[in-house]
């Protein structure tokens, strides 16, 4: 199977040598494209000069996590490729990851995402947001005995995804710039009956755990969830503006209830950008609903 790594940065140095080296070390062979949206630092240099055989698209400019994504998808399937590997930047695989995924890939073609384990930085706990989503409490808690679980979602820190899901399904969302990207295309993916999994049998780290969160990127994620929620094909329309347009109306009027004025008001604020953007997210709840290289 012939395997395409997509890597977005930004400022990606510090994490350049785990990445790009846990990569040359996989045990099937993979081509690796490095997509660059504008960074700061010597991220476009220090690859040309010591990962000669990485491709990079050098963009000047921040195109945002989805579309720049959909830039490598499109080359892959120019260029004929069986898969694609979407790995953040702030991550490395251990060498068997990718194998192992397209093994899973051929013999379980009903899934149009698989993904390894997700560990921390460190590589001893799993992933807060893996743990959460699967449910899992620990590493221990993992279902070793088996080659490949079911999840309704994961995120796309390790996305492996056959050419044939973006045939179906198709890249990145254009309502997404970044955050949500992910949410968005699993709700598609689950619209055209595909299914999520991932190996018990192998791991990525994701460095992320240092991270915190600020009242700005907490508004911004309420925001892109709740946006995904009024594109969720797997929704009627009225029942998407309803858990969309209407909880965020229903979030403002009880944090005004729990005296947080400032709070409510930034709801209020959401809900109006969220009705603003009606006609977009209907023509793409429209688009998306046939099956086609979307966006690509």
């Amino acid at each position: 199977m012939k395997v395409l790594t997509i890597i977005i940065s930004y400022n990606f140095g510090k994490w350049i040598k785990p990445c790009l080296e846990s990569l040359l070390r996989s045990t099937h062979p993979t081509d690796i494209l490095v997509i660059d949206n504008g960074s700061k630092d010597q991220t476009v240099s220090i690859i040309r000069q010591n990962y000669p055989s990485v491709r990079i698209i050098d963009n000047k400019r921040n195109l945002g996590f989805g579309r720049a994504n959909n830039i490598g998808m499109r080359t892959a399937l120019e260029e004929g490729f069986d898969a694609v590997f979407l790995m953040n930047q702030d991550a490395w695989i251990e060498p068997d990851v990718i194998g192992t995924l397209a093994d899973l890939a051929e013999s379980h073609t009903e899934y149009g995402i698989l993904s390894p384990v997700h560990l921390n930085g460190k590589g001893d706990q799993l992933d807060k947001g893996f743990a959460s989503y699967t449910h899992t409490p620990d590493i221990d808690g993992l279902p070793h005995d088996k080659r490949l679980v079911e999840a309704a979602f994961i995120n796309a820190a390790f996305w492996f995804i056959p050419v044939a899901t973006l045939r179906t399904v198709g890249g990145f969302s254009p309502l997404f710039y970044h955050y949500g990207e992910d949410k968005d295309y699993m709700n598609r993916l689950h619209y055209h009956g595909l299914k999520a999994g991932y190996s018990p049998q192998v791991y990525g780290c994701h460095d992320r755990e240092f991270r915190t969160v600020s009242r700005e990127a907490f508004f911004r994620s309420e925001y892109v969830y709740l946006l995904s929620e009024y594109a969720n094909l797997n929704r009627p329309f009225p029942d998407a503006f309803a858990y969309s347009v209407l909880a965020c109306v229903k979030k403002a009027l009880q944090t005004f209830a729990r005296r947080k004025p400032k709070d409510g008001c930034t709801y209020l604020h959401l809900a109006m950008k969220l009705t603003a953007h009606t006609g977009k997210v209907i023509r793409v709840r429209r688009e998306t609903k046939k099956e086609a290289p979307h966006f690509l």
